[in-house]
């Protein structure tokens, strides 16, 4: 009802004033009364504009050539449309006062749905913003889930064994053999070792970073040289495994690549060591690295037994399972970590099995300026 009040108040009040200003031009000129229809035509073109629907134009351009014809068209003070001449001329004005208030009326009801689109389109990006809220957070627990089922089971299966060696030291010590007992503490100190490598896994979750504002997990990246954080990762995996042979090939060109090098050495070492201990053979291990495209790519490339394809959909969220020669620790927490990292750093994180063996390998995004670097074959 308010709005009907409100277009009736702009149709009266606009008629009012083209009437007015008919007047003026009327009296001060009685020429003037060919621009009179105009005046009449240039008010239904407002009222038009300014209220809702058809109706208002149109009762309006029949309104003003009434007015037209009643008060500024001889003789005066009477309507009279047989006069020479003007029903042509009243026809015409009424003709183009209809046109232009519908056409006037078509573009309202056009800004008007273009409005309403606006509105959906905003309503629709808030939705879609909340989606993606919600997505990063069940991806987020998911992967704390992922996280902590890896830490329960790969937590577990070493302390167990370092206390049933333990234990078996202190109860029977007396009964054991220099063997068994250096046995015994061989297997304690290699439980201790694994555990240290859990330890420094978890303690680089902490490097990554989220503002708690909806916004994916990150890391601060800043350009490290590739052929440094490489070659640290390679001394820190053959301190541990002095018996392990890896077999490093990185680009020639001096190479820059976006992110923390500390997490990304641990990546390393977690690939390094999986291929080591899980492959099912103390074979050399190929790593490799090289352009391709606007991404350095990571390759870790074993020549063991492979990967079982059950195995191969969740190697990466801690639900792997061990194979019967990984009775006291499965790959667990390491791949999760390793994975964790690498969508931090806007990357992607594969394996997949060849010929001889398993591969592993991971994208790091390059910046910009290093994008058009030519390739370095492998």
């Amino acid at each position: 009802m308010m709005k009907y009040w409100k277009d009736l108040g702009i149709s009266a009040g606009l008629l009012a004033v083209a009437t007015f200003v008919s007047h003026i031009f009327f009296y001060q000129n009685v020429h003037s009364g060919n621009n009179i229809p105009m005046i009449y035509v240039l008010a239904t073109f407002l009222i038009s504009r300014f209220t809702r629907g058809y109706w208002w134009g149109i009762i309006s351009s029949f309104i003003s050539v009434l007015l037209i014809n009643w008060r500024f068209t001889y003789p005066y003070f009477r309507i009279n449309f047989m006069i020479d001449g003007y029903p042509m001329t009243f026809i015409s004005i009424l003709v183009i006062a209809v046109i232009t208030n519908m056409t006037t009326t078509s573009l309202n009801v056009q800004r008007q749905e273009a409005i309403e689109r606006e509105k959906k389109l905003e309503k629709l990006n808030e939705y879609n913003q909340q989606i993606n809220k919600l997505t990063i957070e069940r991806e987020k627990e998911a992967m704390r889930s992922n996280l902590l089922r890896a830490i329960s089971h790969d937590l577990r299966t070493p302390l167990t064994g370092m206390i049933g060696a333990s234990a078996t030291y202190l109860e029977a010590k007396d009964y054991l053999d220099e063997e068994a007992k250096d046995k015994l503490i061989m297997g304690i100190q290699e439980d201790a070792h694994w555990l240290l490598n859990m330890v420094e896994n978890l303690l680089s979750i902490t490097r990554i970073q989220n503002d708690n504002d909806g916004e994916a997990a990150h890391v601060k990246k800043t350009p490290e040289p590739l052929e440094e954080v490489v070659s640290s990762a390679v001394i820190r995996f053959q301190k541990r495994y002095p018996e392990g042979k890896v077999n490093v090939k990185v680009p020639k060109e001096f190479l820059m690549v976006p992110m923390d090098p500390t997490l990304i050495e641990q990546v390393i070492m977690n690939l390094l060591e999986n291929a080591w201990i899980h492959s099912g053979k103390h074979e050399e291990i190929d790593f490799y690295a090289r352009q391709e495209g606007r991404n350095v790519v990571f390759y870790v490339k074993d020549y063991g037994d492979g990967i079982e394809p059950e195995r191969m959909e969740h190697l990466f969220d801690g639900c792997a399972g061990s194979k019967d020669n990984e009775s006291r620790k499965g790959m667990g927490i390491g791949l999760t970590i390793c994975k964790t990292i690498i969508q931090a750093h806007q990357g992607e994180i594969h394996a997949r099995n060849h010929e001889n063996g398993a591969e592993f390998y991971f994208s790091l995004p390059l910046e910009e300026e290093n994008g058009g670097m030519s390739n370095d074959g492998v």
